[in-house]
């Protein structure tokens, strides 16, 4: 099995930085694209960024150039400018093959809280 363990959640004041982080450990023969989902209360969750293994990134809209994704073994989102609207559970996610034959399963953290309030 796979387990995605995630770090660096808080407290922040608006206009403040955090960076999350997310190990995988298992049985992982590749992993081919890593990211970070968030899910405010009441609302859908919604891509924040994700990374692919060739170093593809991809943002949700909202990012707007405040957020940047990275992966050297983990992956690390630095979030930067926060706002009162980020606030929200974000959950590390990854396609992984874990059997060695080239398919791949999806693999989620347990989430950590962001929190941007004065």
């Amino acid at each position: 099995q796979v387990q995605l363990v995630e770090s660096g959640g808080g407290l922040v004041q608006p206009g403040g930085s955090l960076r999350l982080s997310c190990a995988a450990s298992g049985r992982i023969f590749r992993v081919y694209s890593m990211g970070w989902y968030r899910q405010a209360p009441g609302k859908r969750r919604e891509l924040v960024a994700s990374i692919t293994s060739g170093g593809t990134t991809n943002y949700g809209d909202f990012v707007e150039g405040r957020f940047t994704i990275s992966r050297t073994g983990a992956v690390y989102l630095q979030m930067n400018s926060l706002k009162p609207e980020d606030t929200a559970v974000y959950y590390c996610y990854g396609k992984i093959d874990t059997t060695g034959t080239y398919s791949s399963s999806d693999y989620w953290g347990q989430g950590t809280q962001v929190t941007v309030s004065s």
